[in-house]
């Protein structure tokens, strides 16, 4: 998902997607002065893996849902899909780059894999579309493992996602606050993701790729259609 679509969203959304500014805590900013002059160690801060999970939710559920991301499916189904034994055969792995691969579509495919609960599956296509410059799914990568509580891996993820994005920490405060809000209203727009989970279940018993979701076909486009039709 690219900065001008996160723009969009913020945009779109009402005053309650900016968080209220909290007031200045005095104590805390002497401690970080302190810390900083090297008169006291710096607090060991466990990273909040429930926080991120929540954010990764939302995140893979715009992706999944956002207008097009049937279309982008569709594309990569016709290169490596599994189209039956009258269908052409599908690229192989070596054959697969930015210029073949439709790299949306990457990302819409890892998102929809992590929602139907396949995070390892999730996470081989979001490093694909990842390497392929994808942001949207560096940042999915910077989640995934800070919910993991793997705090190197997701703060080298976020990097890359920060330089994919050309943003700064304002912009990441902006998505913070955009995924704040959507886990707000959640709980009004919930997302029927049953059918969804059993294509991907289907492909699953059928291209498990060395325990990896390998392929997708056209049926999965179509429950991802459908959707984004109810959004």
């Amino acid at each position: 998902m690219s900065s001008t679509i996160w723009g969009k969203r913020l945009a779109e959304a009402d005053i309650s997607a900016r968080e209220v500014r909290r007031p200045f805590d005095v104590a805390a900013g002497l401690r970080r002065l302190a810390e900083d002059a090297g008169y006291i160690s710096p607090a060991a801060q466990e990273p909040d893996g429930s926080l991120a999970r929540h954010r990764l939710d939302v995140v893979a559920r715009l992706a999944v849902t956002e207008a097009g991301a049937a279309a982008h499916v569709e594309e990569l189904t016709a290169v490596i899909g599994d189209h039956g034994e009258d269908g052409p055969a599908p690229a192989g792995f070596d054959g697969w780059t930015r210029d073949v691969l439709d790299i949306p579509g990457v990302n819409v495919f890892a998102c929809t894999l992590y929602l139907a609960h396949h995070p390892e599956s999730a996470v081989f296509w979001w490093q694909l579309a990842a390497g392929a410059g994808h942001s949207g799914a560096a940042y999915c990568l910077h989640l995934h493992h800070l919910a993991n509580g793997e705090v190197r891996d997701a703060a080298l993820w976020k990097h890359q996602a920060a330089t994919l994005f050309k943003g700064t920490e304002a912009f990441f405060d902006d998505v913070e606050n955009l995924t704040g809000y959507a886990m707000r209203i959640g709980s009004r727009r919930v997302m029927a993701t049953r059918r969804l989970e059993e294509e991907v279940d289907r492909l699953a018993e059928r291209h498990d790729g060395g325990g990896l979701v390998s392929r997708l076909d056209s049926r999965l486009a179509d429950r991802i259609h459908d959707l984004a039709a109810q959004h």
